[in-house]
């Protein structure tokens, strides 16, 4: 410990730390990482086909177009310009990050873009197609057995190699403009502004680090609308149980089966008070729902469309059976292509033991009928 020294009489202390080749380099990188946005076309908004006589429009916000292939993208532009922007990220210095697979794929596509390297800390049972496409944008993946020992870990690589921890689970919900600036909500808003229902009745999210939901709700209350946020929960994750009993807490032993989202512990980007409601979905459920979408749209995606969109279709179906018209929005958060071995595959499913009948016939019903089963 050092104790401050008293100045001498009259004497101005001035110490400048200013480096003209790092701030070339910082002004090279925030542009690349901010045309990267102005190429990339908004992500568009599919509709799921209901019925036309109950008045009510379901949209999927398709994140997959990004061009990492997931929510993820905007999480890790906003991450990237925070990092920079706060002089953590410096360059031949790694980026590391802890992370289930999405958000590693689109930072190390960031990291590569910038030109620095990058470490993704994940469990060992990610999906190797992800692990693949980490090491496609030149990133490198580092296992861990146990998923709630990856921030300890990642935290230790970025002392041992000097290089910065990202911390999404901390810094999401701050890193990212809630206000505008073309954020997901923002960009929801936009889209509707020509449909029957141009104000939705509910947006449905789920939660990984939390700062989606946190995103759109602080829009919504910001914007003063109407609209409902809430945020689907799956199996092995604390989410649901430190929002229904405000024990920020709680912690669960295991990790999540879809991937993404789900988490052992409370993360800090979660912020239960910007929230109405949340569902806990079983992991059936979610991929029951993601095959059914396959099924009405032609479009495979990965678990967590489903756990958002198993609860959509509940609250479709409180719509109808109160007459209410209007519109519900969901996200479509990644490809499924990244999980064929795992949420569409039938031997994975029997392995889990996960049956996932009784919730592709209550979708049906509910399709067919307009009832949400018992």
């Amino acid at each position: 410990m050092s104790t401050v020294q008293q100045t001498p009489s009259g004497v101005t202390l001035d110490v400048d730390h200013s480096d003209a080749a790092y701030r070339a380099w910082l002004k090279e990188a925030v542009r690349k990482v901010q045309a990267d946005a102005n190429r990339s076309a908004d992500t568009h908004l599919l509709r799921f086909p209901l019925p036309e006589r109950w008045g009510i429009d379901l949209y999927l916000k398709d994140e997959s177009t990004h061009p990492t292939g997931s929510l993820k993208h905007r999480l890790a532009r906003s991450l990237f310009l925070y990092g920079l922007c706060n002089g953590w990220i410096r360059p031949g210095r790694p980026v590391i990050e802890a992370s289930s697979g999405s958000t590693a794929v689109s930072e190390a596509y960031f990291a590569k873009l910038i030109g620095v390297p990058f470490i993704a800390v994940m469990p060992r049972t990610t999906s190797a197609e992800k692990c693949r496409l980490i090491e496609f944008h030149g990133g490198q993946c580092h296992f861990v057995d146990d998923s709630r020992k990856m921030y300890e870990e990642s935290a230790r690589l970025a002392v041992d190699t000097g290089g910065h921890y990202m911390d999404q689970f901390t810094y999401a919900e701050r890193a990212t403009d809630w206000r505008g600036n073309n954020n997901i909500a923002e960009s929801i808003f936009r889209q509707l502004r020509l449909e029957r229902f141009p104000e939705p009745a509910w947006i449905v999210a789920t939660a990984g680090t939390g700062g989606t939901s946190a995103t759109l709700a602080r829009y919504v209350h910001y914007m003063q609308h109407d609209t409902r946020i809430c945020v689907a929960d799956p199996e092995n994750s604390c989410f649901f149980e430190g929002w229904t009993t405000g024990d920020p807490d709680v912690t669960c032993d295991c990790g999540s089966r879809i991937e993404g989202i789900g988490r052992p512990r409370m993360e800090p980007s979660f912020v239960p008070g910007a929230i109405d409601r949340m569902m806990k979905v079983p992991d059936a459920a979610s991929v029951a729902a993601v095959r059914a979408l396959e099924q009405a749209i032609g479009r495979k995606a990965g678990g967590s469309t489903g756990t958002g969109l198993w609860s959509a279709l509940k609250i479709v179906a409180e719509m109808v059976a109160e007459g209410r018209r209007g519109s519900v929005v969901t996200l479509l958060c990644d490809p499924g292509d990244r999980y064929l071995d795992k949420y569409y595959s039938d031997a994975w499913l029997a392995e889990q033991g996960l049956d996932i009948a009784p919730y592709a016939a209550a979708i049906e019903q509910l399709l067919a009928t307009g009832v949400w089963p018992e």
